[in-house]
């Protein structure tokens, strides 16, 4: 009870002190505190990139996210669906499933179903091309992250120079007779340099969390697909490109020609 006592009156002291300074600031002539404003314009003009790039830094953080769950992958109900089609024997029917929905699995399910007539090798290595294609995309919206760690630190550099260019020119003109100026230029040096860095820092960071989510994603994907499609019986399906409701080939038997008499080439 004494040690509750002691601690009240301990926390009752100390906010009391604490109004007491905060009145006493309130009250004092010429106090100025800095506000999140202040800080950004006492950066720069390169606080206006960074601010840029910190924005694209966020929203290429959600989208990286969003587009690397499972549940956009490879969506648990599509998968159910495709397996309902492949157990009936309806690949017709999971070919036009897959081309009406958009998710990774299902396209690289509709490349399988697609290049099925022509064999195991033909269907593996659509699938596998389709496999690289979204793993190209994945990866390439995720290296911009990687880009902006790079480049915000550099831009925070410029700043930097032209904060230090700035602290040289009042140093040679008024000495340190107004330390006021100097003091200026010399924040404007720091606040560039921790705002290009505050960029950068969670910019790398994220991508390769990111990364590595992609990475298990395609893994699965790729794991997913190859289960789909261990007993498929490509021998009777062979040839069926109109059965299954592909896209017909568009590639004709050749018309071989001759010239004629007069030079000029008939079928």
């Amino acid at each position: 009870m004494r040690n509750l006592l002691r601690l009240t009156l301990a926390l009752a002291l100390s906010t009391s002190l604490s109004m007491a300074q905060d009145a006493a600031a309130a009250a004092a002539p010429g106090v100025h505190t800095r506000t999140m404003m202040d800080t950004f314009h006492e950066g720069g003009w390169v606080m206006y990139p960074l601010l840029i790039s910190s924005m694209l830094m966020v929203w290429l953080i959600i989208d990286g996210y969003m587009k690397t769950t499972k549940k956009y992958a490879y969506p648990a109900e599509e998968v159910e669906q495709i397996d309902n089609y492949f157990r009936a024997g309806d690949y017709r029917g999971a070919y036009a499933f897959a081309q009406s929905t958009d998710s990774p699995f299902a396209d690289i399910m509709r490349a399988g179903l697609k290049m099925s007539p022509e064999g195991k090798e033909m269907t593996e290595e659509a699938m596998f091309a389709e496999i690289a294609r979204i793993n190209g995309d994945m990866q390439g919206r995720i290296s911009y992250l990687s880009v902006l760690g790079v480049c915000t630190p550099m831009i925070g550099l410029v700043g930097t120079v032209v904060g230090m260019m700035s602290a040289f020119e009042t140093l040679g003109s008024s000495g340190v007779g107004d330390p006021s100026k100097l003091a200026g230029a010399i924040g404007e040096v720091l606040v560039a340099t921790a705002s290009g860095l505050a960029v950068a820092i969670p910019s790398f960071i994220f991508y390769y969390l990111i990364r590595n989510r992609v990475a298990e994603n395609v893994h699965d994907l790729g794991e997913l697909a190859a289960a789909r499609f261990r007993a498929f019986p490509y021998d009777k399906v062979a040839g069926k490109i109109n059965e299954l409701g592909c896209e017909p080939a568009i590639a004709a038997d050749p018309v071989w020609t001759e010239p004629n008499a007069s030079g000029v080439s008939q079928a």
